[in-house]
């Protein structure tokens, strides 16, 4: 049997949805990665930027544009040893096109050699842009596997699109 891992990047407080800026209490990739631990009964593990972004919208956009432009590495509070597992579902926004910095640190701070990666990405209708292209350059020796996009506003009720996903990449 496989060992799973659902890493995953999440934001709260004020979100884009359909247009509008809405504060909400649970970011949307965390609901889905919840979902898939449900569904799997894979171990959860939140990447969290030790310092945390800022809670409003326009905030915290500004400040992810600056650390891409800067191709910052942001310290995490915590890291995470992958060795023992044998997939790593990988969960997070589309920030400005890819993963959220703090993702890109995540990959970089273990090896991933042999991995299968599964990137899940929730998104406002961009889908999942290059990030899976990025995942590729910083996992060279993984096999990164076909992705999955929801829209963000819908994660609450994604879970017929993530269960089929899952079945579909034989993770149930």
């Amino acid at each position: 049997m496989k060992k799973i891992l659902t890493a995953y990047f999440s934001h709260s407080g004020e979100n884009y949805f359909s247009g509008k800026i809405i504060k909400i209490e649970e970011g949307n990739t965390a609901i889905v990665a919840k979902k898939i631990a449900a569904m799997t009964g894979c171990d959860l593990f939140e990447i969290k930027r030790a310092e945390p972004y800022p809670e409003k919208y326009t905030d915290c956009v500004k400040e992810s544009r600056e650390e891409l432009k800067a191709d910052a590495r942001p310290k995490l509070s915590e890291y995470k040893d992958v060795s023992g597992y044998d997939v790593v579902i990988l969960g997070y926004p589309n920030w400005c096109g890819t993963m959220p910095m703090p993702v890109f640190a995540f990959l970089e701070s273990t090896n991933f050699d042999g991995k299968k990666i599964f990137p899940l990405c929730t998104n406002e209708g961009s889908g999942l842009a290059r990030s899976v292209d990025d995942i590729k350059k910083l996992c060279p020796n993984a096999d990164v596997c076909e992705g999955l996009s929801v829209k963000g506003s819908q994660a609450k009720e994604s879970d017929d699109t993530v269960r089929e996903w899952l079945k579909k990449s034989a993770l149930l």
